[in-house]
């Protein structure tokens, strides 16, 4: 599986407005930008693609941000990724080099669309919410050692 930088941010800044989920202030990027070293311009973008997809509501102004507009545990990350990724992507529209006839290409495309069905599957079971208590689980373990 890869993950573009761009779905890696993306992934990080819902992560960042799921924490702060019901806050009266919205977050900053450049908070998000300097706790995370993701470049400020490319977080713009993101999250412009975000609230565009209806995930995340900007403020404007000097105390202005954004917010998650629905609760961390309605959000997977498999919604997150499709938004950034334009959608899913199979194995059946990479290009093949070997002929499209041949009976070994047809089963693996076939097993190459299997691993990904079960893939976007698992991804949508993972809520942001599901991440936020694996954060704070990894926190706890790092103060106990």
């Amino acid at each position: 599986m890869k993950i573009s930088a761009k779905t890696e941010y993306a992934c990080i800044a819902m992560l960042e407005l799921a924490a702060r989920y019901g806050a009266r202030e919205p977050v900053r990027i450049r908070k998000i930008a300097e706790r995370h070293g993701v470049p400020p311009r490319f977080l713009v973008q993101i999250l412009l693609q975000l609230k565009g997809a209806g995930f995340v509501a900007s403020t404007r102004g000097a105390a202005g941000g954004y917010h998650l507009i629905m609760p961390p545990d309605e959000v997977s990350l498999g919604q997150v990724m499709e938004v950034i990724e334009g959608g899913n992507k199979t194995a059946s529209a990479k290009a093949c080099s070997a002929s499209p006839d041949s009976p070994a290409v047809k089963v693996l495309l076939r097993a190459w669309q299997d691993v990904e069905a079960v893939e976007r599957k698992m991804l949508h079971d993972i809520s942001l919410a599901d991440l936020l208590a694996r954060t704070r689980e990894q926190d706890e373990q790092m103060y106990n050692i």
